[in-house]
């Protein structure tokens, strides 16, 4: 099978395609033919080695990136009952742990997928994998957003922001979110009630009583975001580099909950993300689509910083 080997850890340059026998499955595993696999920010930063699962995955030979897939069930493992040959499937596999999702066919854990919704295509349900678990997670189970709860989310056009968005307005939640000016009209249409443009606008001078944060800028970014919560708010930071300093002053304001978050595979979190494709509640964005072949375009156009929606590669 063809597949992508990260022969060393810095530019795209070391994204090499080799030919390697496809993957055995274990008892609980299945074979699946991939179809779409998304791109996601963590894929940068371990290619660059710059993210601490770098290091988990450094001795790997052949490391093989990539966690979002979607794809066809060719084999299924003598303990698997919930799925067959032939099912489509989709979800975020081994995460965090090693994906091997830049591959023609994947071994994965039959516990990390879903059955894919017939009224969307692979592309969209490999873009609803770890973006739209981080999400989910994000307000179900590292905080807790309620109904009628006001919730500031930060890059809200972006992988997570625009899946948070859809979903807090599904759970009922008050929603404004942040982006640049260019991207205003995508996230109001993707459910925010307030759109504020980070570039021209402070909102940490003029938000207050905030009850709930998704925070995924980092920096500065995070102090200002405790500054507009009210006391015993939640706030939620994904992987950002927000130091101890930071924490202290959260919990110096009571918040609920202060966490460093980790996104991880989850079947019966995917299967509650495919009743919501299924619905319509919940619509993927993917803005950029490229070929197997163009696995590196797909990389340089994630760091760019600009994406809307999700980025795609297809097999």
């Amino acid at each position: 099978m063809k597949a992508i080997v990260l022969e060393k850890f810095g530019g795209v340059e070391n994204l090499v395609f080799k030919n390697l026998d496809k993957p055995e499955i274990a008892d609980h595993e299945v074979l699946i033919r991939v179809k779409a696999i998304s791109i996601n920010p963590v894929d940068i930063k371990v290619r660059n080695g710059h993210a601490p699962l770098a290091q988990q995955l450094a001795k790997e030979q052949p490391l093989i990136l990539g966690w979002d897939i979607s794809g066809e069930i060719v084999a299924a493992g003598s303990e698997v009952t919930s799925f067959k040959t032939g099912d489509a499937v989709f979800g975020m596999i081994n995460f965090v742990g090693h994906g091997k999702a830049y591959a023609e066919y994947v071994a994965a854990d039959a516990a990390h997928l879903a059955l894919k919704p017939e009224n969307i295509t692979h592309e969209e349900a490999a873009a609803s994998s770890l973006a739209a678990l981080t999400a989910w997670q994000a307000f179900d189970r590292y905080g807790k957003l309620r109904p009628h709860d006001t919730v500031l989310i930060h890059a809200a056009s972006g992988g997570v922001g625009h899946f948070a968005v859809q979903m807090a307005k599904h759970i009922g939640a008050s929603v404004i979110g942040v982006s640049s000016a260019a991207n205003r009209d995508f996230v109001l249409q993707t459910g925010a009630d307030q759109h504020i443009d980070y570039k021209s606008v402070h909102f940490e001078k003029f938000l207050k009583d905030i009850d709930f944060v998704l925070e995924s800028v980092g920096g500065s970014n995070f102090q200002k975001s405790v500054q507009v919560l009210k006391p015993f708010g939640t706030i939620v930071t994904l992987p950002s580099g927000h130091t101890q300093e930071d924490e202290i002053k959260a919990r110096e304001k009571q918040l609920h909950a202060c966490y460093f978050m980790s996104v991880y595979s989850d079947g019966n979190d995917m299967r509650y993300i495919a009743s919501l494709l299924e619905a319509g509640i919940v619509k993927p964005q993917v803005s950029h689509t490229f070929g197997f072949d163009e696995m590196a375009k797909a990389h340089l156009q994630l760091e760019t910083g600009r994406t809307v929606g999700k980025v795609v590669v297809t097999l």
